[in-house]
């Protein structure tokens, strides 16, 4: 980890306000944390960008299993992508819908194809793939 630096950053006082707010509501202890975050997050956001970079994607699916052949669509999918898929989590919601997680790892392009192909498949109420890093070049 590098010399912590200290800058300064000049800001529209109502802009400044509601940082100061969304900092409150997010608990940060300090302006500092929460624009450390915030050029990680952008910094995980341009990892991205990079189809050849491994990176890590959450996937969640819920759907009715009781749709016709739709668990066996799923699966067979997920067949063709075990080398971005980590693991998967079942869990029934209710006696018709499920939620299932899956934790994907691999370069982007191949995570965001897969996730593509999950979500539209036909009877999947929502799906949402939410992007993350492994962490190896972030401070």
């Amino acid at each position: 980890m590098g010399k912590t630096i200290r800058f300064g950053v000049s800001l529209d006082s109502d802009l400044l306000k509601k940082f100061d707010d969304l900092c409150d509501e997010k608990s940060y202890q300090t302006r500092s944390e929460a624009i450390r975050d915030l050029i990680r997050n952008a910094l995980v956001q341009k990892e991205w960008e990079d189809p050849e970079r491994e990176i890590i994607g959450i996937l969640s699916l819920v759907y009715d299993h009781h749709q016709s052949d739709l668990s066996q669509r799923l699966t067979e999918i997920q067949h063709g992508a075990l080398d971005v898929i980590v693991t998967s989590l079942h869990i029934h919601l209710d006696h018709h819908n499920c939620l299932e997680v899956l934790i994907l790892r691999g370069n982007g392009l191949k995570i965001k194809e897969t996730a593509e192909k999950l979500i539209s498949t036909k009877g999947v109420k929502h799906g949402n793939l939410s992007m993350t890093t492994t962490g190896e070049d972030l401070l």
